[in-house]
Protein backbone atom coordinates (compact mmCIF):
# COMPACT_ATOMS: atom_id res chain seq x y z
CA UNK A 1 0.00 0.00 0.00
CA UNK A 2 1.22 3.09 -1.12
CA UNK A 3 2.11 5.76 1.99
CA UNK A 4 0.62 8.91 2.48
CA UNK A 5 2.30 11.84 1.85
CA UNK A 6 4.14 13.14 5.48
CA UNK A 7 3.49 16.75 6.65
CA UNK A 8 5.39 19.19 5.23
CA UNK A 9 5.78 17.20 2.06
CA UNK A 10 5.59 19.06 -1.23
CA UNK A 11 3.75 18.62 -4.30
CA UNK A 12 5.06 19.87 -7.30
CA UNK A 13 3.02 21.47 -9.86
CA UNK A 14 3.44 21.84 -13.37
CA UNK A 15 1.74 24.80 -14.28
CA UNK A 16 1.27 28.38 -12.86
CA UNK A 17 -2.63 29.45 -13.99
CA UNK A 18 -5.80 29.70 -11.20
CA UNK A 19 -6.16 26.44 -11.14
CA UNK A 20 -2.41 25.80 -9.83
CA UNK A 21 -3.32 28.77 -7.72
CA UNK A 22 -6.27 26.56 -5.63
CA UNK A 23 -4.77 23.56 -5.11
CA UNK A 24 -1.88 25.38 -3.66
CA UNK A 25 -4.19 27.04 -1.49
CA UNK A 26 -5.56 23.52 -0.75
CA UNK A 27 -2.64 21.87 -0.27
CA UNK A 28 -1.77 24.50 2.59
CA UNK A 29 -4.84 23.90 4.58
CA UNK A 30 -3.46 19.65 4.64
CA UNK A 31 -0.24 20.89 5.80
CA UNK A 32 1.64 20.10 2.45
CA UNK A 33 4.00 22.84 0.30
CA UNK A 34 3.52 23.31 -2.99
CA UNK A 35 6.17 23.78 -5.58
CA UNK A 36 5.15 25.29 -8.72
CA UNK A 37 7.21 24.97 -12.16
CA UNK A 38 5.91 27.58 -15.10
CA UNK A 39 8.03 29.05 -18.01
CA UNK A 40 5.45 32.39 -17.27
CA UNK A 41 7.16 34.77 -15.04
CA UNK A 42 5.28 35.29 -12.05
CA UNK A 43 2.08 32.85 -12.64
CA UNK A 44 -1.07 33.37 -10.19
CA UNK A 45 0.04 29.90 -8.62
CA UNK A 46 3.65 31.75 -7.74
CA UNK A 47 1.45 34.29 -5.57
CA UNK A 48 0.49 31.44 -2.75
CA UNK A 49 3.13 28.82 -3.62
CA UNK A 50 6.18 28.18 -1.45
CA UNK A 51 8.76 27.70 -4.58
CA UNK A 52 8.46 29.23 -8.26
CA UNK A 53 10.72 27.44 -10.92
CA UNK A 54 10.53 29.65 -13.61
CA UNK A 55 11.81 27.90 -17.02
CA UNK A 56 10.81 26.01 -20.25
CA UNK A 57 9.41 22.78 -20.87
CA UNK A 58 12.78 21.45 -22.08
CA UNK A 59 14.87 23.04 -19.62
CA UNK A 60 16.27 19.07 -18.74
CA UNK A 61 18.15 20.67 -15.51
CA UNK A 62 15.35 22.81 -14.39
CA UNK A 63 13.41 19.97 -14.33
CA UNK A 64 15.71 17.74 -12.79
CA UNK A 65 16.40 20.14 -9.66
CA UNK A 66 12.18 20.54 -9.57
CA UNK A 67 11.89 16.75 -9.44
CA UNK A 68 14.99 16.39 -6.64
CA UNK A 69 12.93 19.61 -4.72
CA UNK A 70 9.05 17.70 -4.51
CA UNK A 71 7.63 14.30 -3.25
CA UNK A 72 5.29 14.08 -6.04
CA UNK A 73 4.12 15.78 -8.92
CA UNK A 74 0.74 16.45 -10.43
CA UNK A 75 -0.28 19.11 -13.46
CA UNK A 76 -3.18 21.83 -13.64
CA UNK A 77 -3.28 21.89 -17.37
CA UNK A 78 -3.24 18.93 -19.74
CA UNK A 79 -1.00 19.98 -22.23
CA UNK A 80 2.13 19.43 -21.08
CA UNK A 81 4.84 18.62 -23.58
CA UNK A 82 5.71 14.24 -23.68
CA UNK A 83 9.55 15.23 -23.45
CA UNK A 84 8.84 17.09 -20.12
CA UNK A 85 7.28 13.92 -18.68
CA UNK A 86 9.99 11.81 -20.08
CA UNK A 87 12.38 13.38 -17.83
CA UNK A 88 10.11 13.78 -14.88
CA UNK A 89 8.33 9.98 -14.64
CA UNK A 90 11.49 8.29 -13.83
CA UNK A 91 12.81 10.63 -11.24
CA UNK A 92 8.95 10.95 -9.50
CA UNK A 93 5.81 9.60 -9.20
CA UNK A 94 3.31 11.65 -11.57
CA UNK A 95 -0.34 11.51 -10.56
CA UNK A 96 -2.80 11.05 -12.47
CA UNK A 97 -0.31 8.99 -14.75
CA UNK A 98 0.79 9.20 -18.56
CA UNK A 99 -1.79 7.40 -19.96
CA UNK A 100 -4.62 10.01 -18.91
CA UNK A 101 -2.40 12.85 -20.41
CA UNK A 102 -1.76 10.72 -23.55
CA UNK A 103 -5.78 10.36 -24.19
CA UNK A 104 -6.89 13.51 -23.31
CA UNK A 105 -4.41 15.10 -25.48
CA UNK A 106 -5.67 14.11 -28.51
CA UNK A 107 -9.40 14.42 -29.71
CA UNK A 108 -9.52 11.67 -31.46
CA UNK A 109 -7.42 9.30 -29.08
CA UNK A 110 -9.85 10.37 -26.76
CA UNK A 111 -12.76 9.75 -28.75
CA UNK A 112 -11.56 6.19 -29.59
CA UNK A 113 -10.88 5.25 -26.28
CA UNK A 114 -14.42 6.19 -25.11
CA UNK A 115 -15.96 4.28 -27.44
CA UNK A 116 -13.15 1.41 -26.35
CA UNK A 117 -15.30 1.59 -23.05
CA UNK A 118 -19.02 1.34 -24.97
CA UNK A 119 -19.12 4.90 -24.04
CA UNK A 120 -21.49 7.23 -26.61
CA UNK A 121 -19.72 10.10 -28.42
CA UNK A 122 -20.53 12.50 -30.83
CA UNK A 123 -20.15 10.79 -34.27
CA UNK A 124 -16.59 11.67 -35.74
CA UNK A 125 -14.27 11.43 -38.48
CA UNK A 126 -9.86 12.00 -38.80
CA UNK A 127 -9.17 14.96 -41.33
CA UNK A 128 -5.27 15.61 -42.00
CA UNK A 129 -6.37 17.85 -45.47
CA UNK A 130 -9.02 19.44 -47.21
CA UNK A 131 -9.94 16.22 -48.94
CA UNK A 132 -10.62 14.04 -45.53
CA UNK A 133 -12.60 17.51 -44.41
CA UNK A 134 -15.05 16.96 -47.43
CA UNK A 135 -15.65 13.16 -47.39
CA UNK A 136 -16.17 13.78 -43.74
CA UNK A 137 -18.90 16.52 -44.16
CA UNK A 138 -20.20 13.93 -47.01
CA UNK A 139 -20.37 10.91 -44.18
CA UNK A 140 -21.50 13.19 -40.91
CA UNK A 141 -23.91 16.07 -42.71
CA UNK A 142 -24.11 19.71 -41.67
CA UNK A 143 -23.67 21.30 -38.89
CA UNK A 144 -20.45 19.38 -37.91
CA UNK A 145 -17.71 21.56 -36.00
CA UNK A 146 -13.81 21.14 -37.44
CA UNK A 147 -11.44 20.88 -34.12
CA UNK A 148 -7.54 20.48 -33.79
CA UNK A 149 -6.62 17.27 -32.46
CA UNK A 150 -4.64 19.06 -29.60
CA UNK A 151 -3.82 22.63 -28.05
CA UNK A 152 -7.42 23.61 -28.26
CA UNK A 153 -9.89 24.99 -25.27
CA UNK A 154 -12.16 27.78 -24.33
CA UNK A 155 -13.29 27.49 -28.15
CA UNK A 156 -10.22 27.79 -29.53
CA UNK A 157 -9.02 25.82 -32.34
CA UNK A 158 -12.44 25.11 -33.46
CA UNK A 159 -14.61 26.16 -36.23
CA UNK A 160 -18.62 25.43 -37.18
CA UNK A 161 -19.61 24.08 -40.64
CA UNK A 162 -22.99 24.80 -41.09
CA UNK A 163 -22.84 25.56 -45.28
CA UNK A 164 -20.78 23.96 -47.91
CA UNK A 165 -19.13 27.42 -48.03
CA UNK A 166 -18.18 26.83 -44.48
CA UNK A 167 -16.20 23.92 -45.38
CA UNK A 168 -12.80 25.58 -46.90
CA UNK A 169 -12.45 28.70 -44.22
CA UNK A 170 -12.89 26.07 -41.56
CA UNK A 171 -9.53 23.87 -43.15
CA UNK A 172 -7.64 27.37 -43.24
CA UNK A 173 -8.48 28.04 -39.64
CA UNK A 174 -6.60 25.04 -38.38
CA UNK A 175 -3.79 25.99 -40.05
CA UNK A 176 -2.66 22.44 -41.21
CA UNK A 177 -3.03 21.14 -37.91
CA UNK A 178 -4.41 17.72 -37.76
CA UNK A 179 -8.35 17.96 -36.70
CA UNK A 180 -10.95 15.97 -36.37
CA UNK A 181 -14.66 16.62 -37.12
CA UNK A 182 -17.35 16.59 -34.81
CA UNK A 183 -21.20 15.65 -36.15
CA UNK A 184 -23.85 17.72 -34.38
CA UNK A 185 -25.39 16.45 -31.19
CA UNK A 186 -28.68 17.59 -30.47
CA UNK A 187 -29.33 17.75 -26.74
CA UNK A 188 -31.17 19.65 -24.05
CA UNK A 189 -28.47 20.67 -21.96
CA UNK A 190 -24.63 19.87 -20.95
CA UNK A 191 -23.78 18.43 -17.97
CA UNK A 192 -20.10 18.04 -16.12
CA UNK A 193 -19.26 15.30 -13.51
CA UNK A 194 -16.14 16.22 -11.13
CA UNK A 195 -14.89 12.73 -9.75
CA UNK A 196 -12.10 11.38 -8.25
CA UNK A 197 -10.12 8.29 -7.54
CA UNK A 198 -7.19 7.80 -4.74
CA UNK A 199 -4.40 5.12 -4.65
CA UNK A 200 -6.06 2.64 -2.72
CA UNK A 201 -8.68 2.72 -6.19
CA UNK A 202 -11.39 4.46 -4.23
CA UNK A 203 -13.65 6.84 -6.29
CA UNK A 204 -15.93 9.91 -4.68
CA UNK A 205 -17.79 12.29 -7.27
CA UNK A 206 -19.70 15.65 -6.94
CA UNK A 207 -23.14 16.09 -8.10
CA UNK A 208 -23.34 16.74 -11.93
CA UNK A 209 -23.62 20.47 -12.71
CA UNK A 210 -25.39 21.83 -15.71
CA UNK A 211 -23.12 24.16 -17.70
CA UNK A 212 -23.51 27.54 -19.75
CA UNK A 213 -21.45 28.44 -22.49
CA UNK A 214 -20.80 32.02 -24.39
CA UNK A 215 -18.47 32.16 -27.33
CA UNK A 216 -17.08 28.60 -26.60
CA UNK A 217 -16.21 29.94 -22.97
CA UNK A 218 -18.12 28.69 -19.91
CA UNK A 219 -20.22 31.10 -18.32
CA UNK A 220 -21.58 29.58 -15.97
CA UNK A 221 -22.80 25.80 -14.19
CA UNK A 222 -25.61 25.33 -12.12
CA UNK A 223 -25.94 22.84 -9.34
CA UNK A 224 -28.18 20.67 -8.85
CA UNK A 225 -28.26 20.00 -12.40
CA UNK A 226 -32.17 19.54 -14.31
CA UNK A 227 -31.75 15.64 -14.66
CA UNK A 228 -33.87 12.80 -13.05
CA UNK A 229 -32.66 10.28 -10.75
CA UNK A 230 -31.49 7.61 -13.79
CA UNK A 231 -29.75 10.26 -15.47
CA UNK A 232 -27.34 11.41 -12.01
CA UNK A 233 -26.71 8.09 -11.31
CA UNK A 234 -25.88 7.20 -15.00
CA UNK A 235 -23.23 10.26 -15.07
CA UNK A 236 -21.44 9.36 -12.00
CA UNK A 237 -21.27 5.32 -12.89
CA UNK A 238 -20.06 7.35 -16.25
CA UNK A 239 -17.25 9.00 -14.58
CA UNK A 240 -16.33 6.08 -12.60
CA UNK A 241 -15.83 3.91 -15.28
CA UNK A 242 -13.31 6.59 -17.40
CA UNK A 243 -11.67 6.51 -13.93
CA UNK A 244 -11.23 3.08 -13.48
CA UNK A 245 -9.94 2.35 -16.69
CA UNK A 246 -7.14 4.83 -16.68
CA UNK A 247 -6.16 3.31 -13.66
CA UNK A 248 -6.40 7.53 -12.02
CA UNK A 249 -5.61 9.25 -9.28
CA UNK A 250 -6.94 12.27 -8.71
CA UNK A 251 -9.57 14.77 -10.01
CA UNK A 252 -11.38 14.39 -13.43
CA UNK A 253 -13.43 16.52 -15.37
CA UNK A 254 -15.93 14.89 -17.13
CA UNK A 255 -18.33 16.69 -20.05
CA UNK A 256 -21.11 15.28 -21.05
CA UNK A 257 -24.46 16.16 -23.76
CA UNK A 258 -27.77 15.24 -22.36
CA UNK A 259 -30.29 13.99 -24.78
CA UNK A 260 -33.07 11.94 -24.34
CA UNK A 261 -32.26 8.19 -24.95
CA UNK A 262 -28.24 8.75 -23.69
CA UNK A 263 -25.45 10.39 -22.06
CA UNK A 264 -22.75 11.68 -24.55
CA UNK A 265 -19.36 11.78 -23.17
CA UNK A 266 -18.33 15.70 -25.05
CA UNK A 267 -14.74 15.29 -23.54
CA UNK A 268 -12.40 14.90 -20.47
CA UNK A 269 -10.15 16.88 -18.26
CA UNK A 270 -7.66 14.99 -16.40
CA UNK A 271 -7.05 17.50 -13.89
CA UNK A 272 -9.19 20.06 -11.60
CA UNK A 273 -11.89 21.73 -13.57
CA UNK A 274 -13.78 25.21 -14.16
CA UNK A 275 -16.91 23.54 -13.78
CA UNK A 276 -16.34 22.13 -10.53
CA UNK A 277 -15.36 25.63 -8.70
CA UNK A 278 -19.37 25.43 -7.31
CA UNK A 279 -17.67 22.93 -4.75
CA UNK A 280 -15.26 25.84 -2.73
CA UNK A 281 -18.68 26.76 -1.47
CA UNK A 282 -21.22 24.06 -2.01
CA UNK A 283 -19.24 21.09 -0.11
CA UNK A 284 -17.42 20.82 2.83
CA UNK A 285 -14.75 19.03 0.72
CA UNK A 286 -13.97 21.18 -2.73
CA UNK A 287 -12.66 19.44 -5.86
CA UNK A 288 -8.94 21.13 -5.68
CA UNK A 289 -8.87 19.75 -1.64
CA UNK A 290 -9.90 16.48 -3.14
CA UNK A 291 -7.69 16.37 -6.24
CA UNK A 292 -4.73 17.32 -3.06
CA UNK A 293 -5.68 14.49 -0.90
CA UNK A 294 -5.94 11.97 -4.19
CA UNK A 295 -2.68 12.53 -5.25
CA UNK A 296 -0.99 12.73 -1.69
CA UNK A 297 -2.22 9.70 -0.77
CA UNK A 298 -4.47 10.72 2.06
CA UNK A 299 -8.36 9.24 2.02
CA UNK A 300 -10.74 10.93 -0.40
CA UNK A 301 -13.23 13.22 1.38
CA UNK A 302 -17.55 13.40 1.06
CA UNK A 303 -18.01 14.84 -2.19
CA UNK A 304 -21.84 15.84 -0.67
CA UNK A 305 -23.14 19.13 -0.94
CA UNK A 306 -24.88 21.32 1.34
CA UNK A 307 -25.89 24.18 -0.78
CA UNK A 308 -27.55 25.07 -4.22
CA UNK A 309 -24.64 26.85 -6.01
CA UNK A 310 -24.40 29.13 -9.26
CA UNK A 311 -20.62 29.40 -10.07
CA UNK A 312 -19.84 32.38 -13.01
CA UNK A 313 -17.02 33.31 -14.08
CA UNK A 314 -15.46 36.81 -14.05
CA UNK A 315 -14.47 36.90 -17.66
CA UNK A 316 -12.33 40.12 -19.03
CA UNK A 317 -14.25 43.50 -17.76
CA UNK A 318 -16.43 41.64 -15.30
CA UNK A 319 -13.83 42.38 -13.58
CA UNK A 320 -15.20 45.68 -12.83
CA UNK A 321 -18.25 44.23 -11.34
CA UNK A 322 -16.01 42.73 -8.23
CA UNK A 323 -17.00 46.29 -5.59
CA UNK A 324 -20.26 45.45 -6.37
CA UNK A 325 -20.16 41.70 -5.78
CA UNK A 326 -18.27 41.95 -2.23
CA UNK A 327 -21.28 43.70 -1.43
CA UNK A 328 -24.11 41.33 -2.65
CA UNK A 329 -25.31 38.56 0.51
CA UNK A 330 -24.30 34.85 -0.34
CA UNK A 331 -21.71 35.59 -3.05
CA UNK A 332 -18.32 34.54 -2.23
CA UNK A 333 -15.95 35.93 -4.71
CA UNK A 334 -12.90 34.15 -5.88
CA UNK A 335 -10.17 36.03 -7.34
CA UNK A 336 -6.56 34.59 -9.46
CA UNK A 337 -4.49 37.98 -9.38
CA UNK A 338 -3.99 38.20 -13.00
CA UNK A 339 -2.57 41.78 -13.91
CA UNK A 340 -3.88 42.20 -16.91
CA UNK A 341 -7.20 42.33 -17.76
CA UNK A 342 -8.36 40.74 -21.49
CA UNK A 343 -11.11 40.03 -23.43
CA UNK A 344 -11.87 36.72 -23.01
CA UNK A 345 -9.44 35.88 -20.33
CA UNK A 346 -10.64 34.45 -16.63
CA UNK A 347 -9.93 36.86 -13.94
CA UNK A 348 -11.85 34.95 -11.05
CA UNK A 349 -15.16 33.04 -10.26
CA UNK A 350 -18.14 33.65 -7.71
CA UNK A 351 -20.42 31.40 -5.99
CA UNK A 352 -23.59 32.28 -5.37
CA UNK A 353 -25.74 30.15 -2.77
CA UNK A 354 -29.02 29.61 -3.44
CA UNK A 355 -31.60 29.97 -0.57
Amino acid sequence: MTEALAQGGVIGILGGGQLGRMLSVAASRLGYRCHIYDPSPQPPAGHVAQHVTTAPWEDVQALAQFAAQVDVITFEFENIPTATLDLLEPLRPIRPGRRALSVSQDRLTEKEFLRSLGLETAPFAPVDGPEDLARAVDQLGMPAILKTRRMGYDGKGQARIDTAADIQPAWDAMQGASAILEGFVSFSQEISVIAARGVTGEVAAFDPGENVHEAGILRETRVPARLNGRQRSDAVLLAAKILNALDYVGVLGVELFVTPDALIVNEIAPRVHNSGHWTQNGCSIDQFEQHIRAVAGLPLGDGGRHADVVMENLIGDDLDRVPELLRTRDVAVHLYGKPEVRAGRKMGHVNRIIR
